[in-house]
């Protein structure tokens, strides 16, 4: 192994900032606070006894654990947008209005919710919707979306503008391994960032669930999973959206495109024995920090090397850059691995055979002919 050389100290990821003119207060709700999940500590002389302080506490602590952090910080951010929206037009945000609402997400449609924003799409605007009503939820406040000025609303926004989706495209072996290829084996983060690509790739992962990864059970609270190193390859034990579900990868036929040998060497070198397994590297790139990585490097990591290995170097760079991200390991597993399809299904969890499919980007969509089979 070459010796580990230095590296410039990497960069917080940036996230995107809300509207600065959502810091209004509408009544007793500022809308600049993020959504706790239940209401205010009551005051002194009423509400929640003192002796129950601590379970209200481990309440709030329940109820964001029922969404992710990804959800939780979009749904706060759109309600921000929502709120000051509602500033600039004089209305109140709560309690909810079905008909502010409605008007809402028809701003929203037609770009007129944000100064200098196109419109936003379809898929934007329902999270939007949902935000809403999360946030009015926690309020203790119901809003009805089957309500005529939204639900009508929001069927013909999807009716005129709904399009297809845009998936990731997928990247296969030959493109990993291109993409292997521009990172540095010599260094610890060169090591770090080829140890996740390839897990991500093998293991079928979404970025969070790379990034979420402990060295062992029950090591940190924020972990979503841990890893087991046996003789045969991997267990990874995840925490998805739909409970917990075991992962296997299994070693490769050569070190250098095996998952659980760049695991390891990343393991032994950044000198880690308990906590996140993947972490800033810190001090010029001669240190590993405690702090577990943002799962958004996974995507930047992904864009990175894929513009560095020249992945669809027929396109430019911007529409290269739109091409790929987290979900490009995964569908590039679903696309490339010649076995059963359930097999595909359990590894990348999917409850349905169909939500596979949509992942198989090469798969042969014409094997079973029904024109044929009709006899013409």
């Amino acid at each position: 192994m070459a010796q580990i050389s230095e590296q410039n100290t990497e960069n917080g990821p940036q996230e995107p900032s809300a509207p600065s003119d959502s810091t209004a207060v509408f009544g007793d709700v500022s809308a600049t606070e993020m959504p706790a999940g239940l209401p205010s500590p009551p005051p002194e002389t009423g509400g929640v006894p003192a002796h129950l302080r601590d379970l209200t506490d481990r309440a709030r602590t329940y109820v964001e654990a029922a969404s992710s952090a990804n959800t939780r910080r979009a749904y706060s951010s759109d309600w921000k947008y929502f709120t000051a929206w509602c500033r600039r037009q004089n209305l109140s945000p709560l309690p909810p209005d079905p008909e502010v609402v409605g008007l809402y997400i028809t701003a929203c449609a037609s770009g007129a919710a944000e100064r200098g924003v196109k419109p936003n799409s379809v898929s934007t605007i329902e999270r939007r919707l949902s935000a809403i009503s999360w946030n009015c939820t926690q309020r203790g406040m119901v809003l009805d979306r089957k309500d005529r000025a939204i639900a009508t609303v929001m069927a013909g926004i999807r009716n005129t503008h709904a399009a297809p989706p845009r998936q990731k495209e997928a990247l296969l072996p030959e493109d990993l391994i291109a993409m292997l290829e521009t990172l540095d084996r010599g260094t610890l983060r060169g090591l770090r960032d080829r140890a996740m690509l390839l897990i991500g790739f093998a293991g079928g992962l979404r970025r969070s669930e790379i990034t979420g990864l402990d060295l062992g059970r029950d090591q940190t609270e924020d972990g979503r999973g841990w890893i087991e190193i046996l003789d045969k390859g991997l267990l990874i034990s995840l925490r998805g959206k739909t409970g917990w579900r075991e992962v296997e990868v299994g070693r490769g036929s050569a070190d250098a495109t095996c998952p659980v040998t760049a695991v390891e060497t990343w393991i032994k070198f950044a000198k880690l024995a308990r906590g996140p397994l993947f972490r800033r590297v810190t001090g010029k790139g001669k240190n590993v920090g405690p702090d577990r990585l943002n799962d958004q490097e996974v995507a930047r990591l992904v864009k990175r090397t894929a513009q560095a290995a020249g992945v669809r170097g027929d396109l430019s760079e911007r529409d290269r850059e739109k091409l790929f991200a987290g979900h490009s390991l995964r569908a590039g597993l679903a696309s490339s691995a010649e076995v059963d399809e359930r097999y595909v299904q359990k590894q990348l969890g999917h409850a349905s055979a169909e939500m596979t499919r949509k992942y198989q980007r090469r798969r042969d969509r014409f094997r079973i002919n029904l024109t044929k089979a009709a006899g013409l």
